[in-house]
């Protein structure tokens, strides 16, 4: 495990998915940490707020109960706090959603990262982390994706909003000499998941003996991560600070800025109908499924290259997709069918 005993964290979406995990992980790690969160209803608050009860009870862990877009309260916060390190996971999630509710993405997404930027403009950190997505690599088909492509050509205004904060971090990284790494996400998944996720809507279907929806008649392939390595990848990161030279072949590190873009992924796509066996069976029993075409804003396919992950912090996502969906029907078996009875 990484060792960041002493180190000051700030993590915003602490209360999220991602965020609780990497929250924990931190506070393993020996870091004192201020979760940032505006526990937003785009699905059940109570989620978020039973993830926010576990981290509540660690002594290294604080609340800022905000949201990014409150700049004055952002800046308190900050202050207060006086991180040396930053994790920018707050964001509006959602390829789907993003085609009916595009102001939620431009406020959360863009101004909520600049209000970020900024005040480690004026408050330096030793890093700044930030989310972003596979998204970004859209209407590319040369696989696997690595970061050296470009990402000109987002499918959903979810990932142009990502790639813009990308931009953004370059331009800050290079003007203010800010050390950032930007880390696209695979497909994440796994227990303390997001109801509006598939596999959490899959299991919720078949258990109520509802179909599922698969999209694109289930030709599909994902390079699904489960997230308990993925927050381990990022907090790996904390530590690998870009400086004057790339670390091998596919280091987008720029040379005008100490900035760096990090695929967050195993490299092994699983067809989206293997995906869903791997539920069949942790749930033992079939799913009635309901085919249907590609939805707007979909891509058919992704694949991470893992090669500079590998190289900055020795280790790639490895947890097989049965072994991580099992993981997952285990805690919603206690934690979310129990509750409904």
């Amino acid at each position: 495990m990484t060792d960041l005993t002493n180190r000051r964290v700030l993590i915003t979406g602490s209360a999220g998915f991602i965020g609780f995990h990497t929250s924990s992980l931190l506070l393993q790690s020996g870091a004192k940490v201020l979760g940032v969160d505006n526990f937003t209803p785009y699905y059940d608050p109570s989620l978020k707020e039973r993830r926010n009860a576990i981290l509540s009870n660690h002594q290294n862990f604080e609340l800022a109960r905000i949201s990014i877009e409150d700049g004055a309260a952002l800046t308190k916060a900050w202050k207060d706090f006086a991180p040396d390190a930053v994790i920018h996971l707050a964001a509006q999630a959602g390829v789907r959603y993003s085609i009916d509710h595009p102001a939620d993405y431009v406020g959360t997404n863009i101004v909520g990262t600049f209000n970020l930027m900024e005040l480690a403009r004026h408050n330096p950190v030793r890093h700044f982390l930030a989310a972003s997505t596979s998204s970004v690599y859209g209407a590319n088909t040369a696989m696997p994706f690595d970061e050296l492509q470009r990402t000109q050509t987002p499918m959903s205004l979810y990932a142009a909003t990502k790639g813009a904060t990308e931009l953004m971090g370059h331009s800050y990284a290079h003007l203010f000499g800010i050390p950032m790494t930007f880390f696209r996400f695979f497909t994440v998944y796994g227990p303390w998941g997001r109801p509006d996720m598939a596999l959490f809507k899959f299991a919720d279907a078949m258990l109520r003996d509802q179909p599922i929806d698969v999209y694109n008649n289930g030709q599909m392939a994902r390079d699904f991560t489960y997230v308990e390595d993925l927050v381990r990848s990022i907090v790996d990161l904390v530590s690998a600070v870009p400086g004057s030279e790339p670390v091998g072949p596919h280091d987008s590190l720029s040379p005008a800025a100490p900035f760096r873009v990090v695929n967050i992924g195993g490299g092994t796509p699983t067809p989206l109908m293997d995906y869903i066996a791997a539920l069949e069976k942790a749930l033992g029993m079939t799913a009635k499924k309901n085919f249907l075409p590609m939805q707007a804003g979909d891509v058919p396919a992704t694949e991470a290259s893992p090669a500079l992950l590998r190289a900055l912090t020795g280790r790639v996502p490895t947890t097989s997709v049965e072994q991580g969906v099992a993981e997952f029907v285990r805690w919603y078996r206690e934690h979310v069918a129990a509750a409904k009875g």
